[in-house]
């Protein structure tokens, strides 16, 4: 008997996503189904994060609860494990869920694909099967919206910051060749996506392993020159890779929005010695006020942790100082966890949970003032919007989601609109903003003359 139907849950970063893609087009090509509902799925893959305790556990919750759907009592045959708790814990795993068939760790995906038709007694090609982006030797098969895609220019990384487990589950930095990668910038471009983010653990630092220096503003460069892409977006860019050359390029350049996504960490000398973290203070300063003299409507977009080990009260006044006089329209904060075989797991002066939270709390109750008090400086403006989501209203006319360059997707805001007519999903609209929250916008499209 052949399984043929499988269904997907992937967890974690936009990186494990693109992974899921690559397995569910390889899948696809084999003549699998692609299913969204588990309960018709005769296969289902939970891809996994292990990146903090946090998502260890959302990846527990969900192989279990995707185990539910077992045969005999439904119809799933084969539960599959992959991603990066999989290759983290593989024996911890097979004793503690004997519920799954096959644990599987990272990369290689076609070889995978190739596994689950024999063991599901399928496999055979299906040229003719749609949706599918051919590139490079391998498929992929979107799970974002046909319109945008993430494009992964490198796996891995070098910068082995002491609180990090990603080198040891995916290795050192692998850049992908920029051939390769323009080729499937273009083939995305070519089946519809229009708003391309490119995406790396250290995006900033592509190339230095291929071509000896970092080649991100020469990527962009080629990407930018496809055609049929509207907009471009970089996110995971390590500070100490990002130049006042990188923000000029960015820029000059109409596709290549004004948004940056550049994880600081922390703003102590003394804590990012202590995380390992390449580059200094001054340089975060630096190029932090760079980017805001360079355009004033650039988006700055950053992650900080509070609670590493030997943080101090004055360190944490230090970063909220930072924040305050350094303002980030986006900020995403975590506490530190302690991860094993990590450098920082043995480290001495472990912080408190309690007071950990408490910094965590005074951070974000900050962010979420500087965020209004930023958002409010759009109210006025007009600003290009592509449509996500549209709803008719009951009293006429129509509620309509969407975000501007200043959003990236999976991580930021929404900006709700009314229109009397119904754009559609995937269209760039013009949006005069008319209010601001903490997060989100409010405005109305109006006629775009250009």
């Amino acid at each position: 008997m052949k399984y043929t139907k499988v269904g997907a849950v992937s967890l974690g970063c936009s990186k494990n996503a693109v992974d899921t893609e690559i397995l569910l087009g390889e899948l696809t090509s084999l003549g699998f189904t692609v299913v969204s509902d588990p309960k018709s799925a005769e296969i289902i893959i939970v891809n996994t994060c292990g990146f903090i305790e946090s998502a260890k556990t959302d990846s527990l919750d969900a192989i279990l609860d995707m185990a539910r759907y077992k045969y005999p009592s439904d119809n799933c045959r084969l539960l599959v494990v992959t991603g990066c708790l999989s290759k983290r814990y593989p024996e911890e795993l097979k004793q503690e869920l004997p519920e799954v068939d096959l644990f599987w760790g990272v990369k290689d995906y076609p070889a995978l694909a190739k596994k689950l038709a024999a063991l599901a007694g399928a496999g055979e090609s299906d040229a003719r099967s749609g949706g599918i982006i051919r590139c490079a030797g391998t498929s992929r098969l979107l799970t974002t919206p046909p319109y945008r895609a993430y494009l992964r220019i490198a796996d891995g990384c070098d910068n082995r910051c002491t609180y990090c487990a990603i080198p040891l589950i995916r290795g050192g930095r692998v850049s992908f060749p920029m051939e390769q990668l323009v080729s499937e910038a273009r083939a995305l471009a070519g089946s519809g996506v229009t708003e391309l983010t490119v995406i790396a653990q250290d995006t900033s630092a592509y190339g230095i392993d291929l071509y000896g220096r970092p080649m991100l503003q020469e990527l962009l460069g080629e990407l930018s020159r496809i055609e049929k892409l509207h907009w471009i977006r970089v996110l995971y860019a390590y500070p100490n890779t990002v130049t006042e050359a990188l923000v000029d390029a960015i820029v000059a350049d109409k596709k290549i929005v004004n948004y940056i996504d550049m994880p600081v960490q922390h703003i102590s000398s003394g804590m990012l010695k202590r995380m390992n973290r390449h580059g200094s203070a001054e340089h975060i300063r630096r190029i932090t006020s760079y980017i805001r003299s360079a355009a004033p409507d650039f988006i700055l977009r950053t992650t900080v942790m509070t609670g590493f080990p030997g943080e101090t009260e004055a360190d944490h006044e230090e970063l909220m100082r930072f924040l305050t006089e350094h303002p980030f329209d986006r900020v995403g904060a975590f506490t530190y966890s302690a991860e094993d075989g990590t450098p920082a797991a043995e480290m001495p002066d472990q912080v408190d949970p309690e007071t950990a939270r408490r910094r965590l709390d005074e951070i974000m109750r900050l962010e979420s003032r500087i965020s209004l008090e930023l958002n409010k400086r759009r109210v006025g403006k007009t600003a290009e919007v592509l449509v996500e989501s549209v709803e008719e209203r009951v009293d006429g006319g129509f509620k309509v989601i969407g975000r501007s360059y200043a959003e990236a997707a999976d991580v930021d805001g929404s900006i709700l609109l009314t229109s009397r007519t119904a754009p559609k999903r995937g269209e760039y609209v013009l949006a005069k903003i008319t209010a601001a929250g903490e997060y989100d916008l409010e405005g109305e499209i109006v006629p775009n003359d250009r």
